[in-house]
């Protein structure tokens, strides 16, 4: 995956990346030069990367990556131009490494490159309401309509023919054609991933972005969460309803419907045609399938196949809900 607004500041040697970290034996490694850090699927000869969980063991098997911060009871899992470097805690020392190739993805600071619209060189006529600030890196496409009080800020594309709506945060965020963001969300802001520690929570850098495609609607007062080291996906012609909130990394498909109040934890992946009622809950790390539909309140905690309708928590076959529930 490319990380197309955030400054990737390597190649680091291998020796230097974990020098100050003391859970690793730096006289193990070498001083081959790494040139960035991305997921198990993506990592290619020059990258380093992580495996943390046995549910990933296929994609871990397949890697291209050079190196692969894992447990140790999970290395044989990895081919053998794969090289293990064996950790007691994988995210947290992924987040430690990603902090260095990308230092400036942990900082969510209000922009302070925002200017008045007024004051900027768009030629493409952008109808706007007042106050409206746009940052740095900003890109806007003809036919657009921006609300009162709405901040586009640092590193947005937008394509054509979008309508956003007053009361509006964006960054970090690629939005196609024909696409309209109601009033008060905000999108591309950093997600809820950080490691407790007694003495001070560690925050995850999220160097991915939100991709949001065409002809599709975002629900007033939604928020989506950037991707952590993948991106977070809208497909093309959804619809979502107002106060849903997408977690980092989720992957939404084509043509799906989701209704008011649905939450998404993280890394999750649906597929196309999806819909889904009000206020159910997704759990992370799932695959729902495609043309799958979700009752409302429903509470998803495992994978659900292609074409199946479910309802209830734990979510089950609508059949046997309502038999269960006459």
């Amino acid at each position: 995956m490319k990380h197309p607004f955030f400054k990737n500041y390597g190649p680091f040697k291998l020796k230097d990346l974990f020098n100050d970290l003391k859970s690793i034996d730096i006289e193990n490694l070498n001083d081959d030069m790494v040139h960035d850090i991305k997921d198990i699927q993506t990592a290619d000869k020059e990258h380093l990367t992580f495996f943390h969980s046995k549910k990933y063991h296929s994609q871990a098997s397949k890697t291209k990556a050079s190196y692969c911060i894992t447990l140790q009871n999970l290395a044989h899992y990895l081919p053998k131009d794969c090289k293990p470097i064996c950790v007691d805690n994988v995210l947290l020392t992924i987040s430690q490494i990603t902090s260095k190739f990308y230092p400036d993805a942990t900082n969510d600071n209000f922009d302070n490159s925002v200017k008045k619209i007024e004051e900027l060189n768009f030629d493409n006529k952008i109808k706007h309401g007042h106050n409206v600030l746009v940052g740095e890196n900003v890109k806007i496409g003809k036919n657009c309509s921006i609300g009162h009080n709405t901040i586009i800020e640092k590193n947005v594309n937008i394509g054509s023919d979008c309508s956003i709506g007053s009361n509006v945060l964006i960054r970090n965020t690629i939005i196609e054609n024909n696409v309209a963001i109601l009033d008060g969300c905000i999108i591309g802001k950093k997600g809820f991933g950080f490691f407790p520690n007694k003495q001070k929570n560690l925050r995850y850098p999220h160097i991915g972005i939100v991709l949001i495609g065409e002809n599709s609607e975002i629900g007033c007062g939604a928020t989506i969460d950037r991707g952590s080291m993948s991106n977070t996906i809208i497909g093309k012609n959804t619809y979502l309803d107002n106060q849903i909130h997408i977690a980092h990394n989720n992957k939404i498909g084509d043509n799906c419907i989701i209704a008011g109040q649905v939450g998404f934890a993280g890394s999750s992946t649906l597929g196309n045609n999806v819909m889904i009622g009000g206020q159910a809950g997704i759990s992370g790390h799932l695959k729902i399938g495609n043309n799958v539909q979700i009752g409302g309140g429903s509470g998803v905690i495992k994978d659900i196949p292609d074409n199946s309708k479910v309802m209830g928590y734990p979510s089950k076959d609508l059949r046997q809900f309502l038999k269960d529930n006459k």
